[in-house]
């Protein structure tokens, strides 16, 4: 019997990434297509990039996609999806917040993006209470460090 995932399966993709090959695959057909690439290249190369664990590459596979959400009106619903997802990896969560949110008002029985932004919202919770822990601990220390000045000072 095979094991079940805990993640929903389309979110998969968060913890997958392309090989070194698979993305040259997709880049050199980026470059076989210069100068007038087409937008579906451009997604496939981008869809890659946001796939890879380099932050470089999920800013490039992010910066491609605004650039064809903004071209193409045809893939605005699979750009909207993995803007999420790559500004998700990269950190950018209001962003990753605002694209999800754009997707669902048009789509919102949509199951993985709705996947996608409870993750998302766990994310922003689970750092957001992290850094209460730490503002919590620097406000301690500060306030011990303002008793023991006080008390050195009498």
């Amino acid at each position: 019997m095979a094991e079940k995932s805990s993640v929903y399966p389309a979110l998969e993709e968060l913890h997958s990434s392309l090989s070194p090959q698979q993305l040259r695959i997709l880049k050199d057909q980026v470059d076989s297509e210069k100068p007038d690439v087409s937008a579906q290249t451009k997604f496939n190369y981008a869809w890659g990039l946001i796939k890879s664990d380099s932050y470089k590459y999920q800013q490039e596979g992010i910066w491609l996609l605004t650039e064809v959400y903004a071209d193409d009106k045809s893939l605005r619903r699979e750009c909207l999806y993995y803007l999420s997802l790559g500004s998700y990896k990269v950190g950018d969560y209001t962003n990753a917040r605002r694209y999800i949110d754009t997707l669902l008002q048009e789509e919102p029985q949509n199951t993985q993006a709705r996947s996608l932004k409870e993750t998302i919202d766990e994310n922003v919770t689970r750092d957001g209470l992290i850094g209460l822990g730490i503002a919590g601990g620097v406000l301690a220390i500060g306030i011990g460090l303002m008793g023991a000045f006080m008390r050195k000072k009498r």
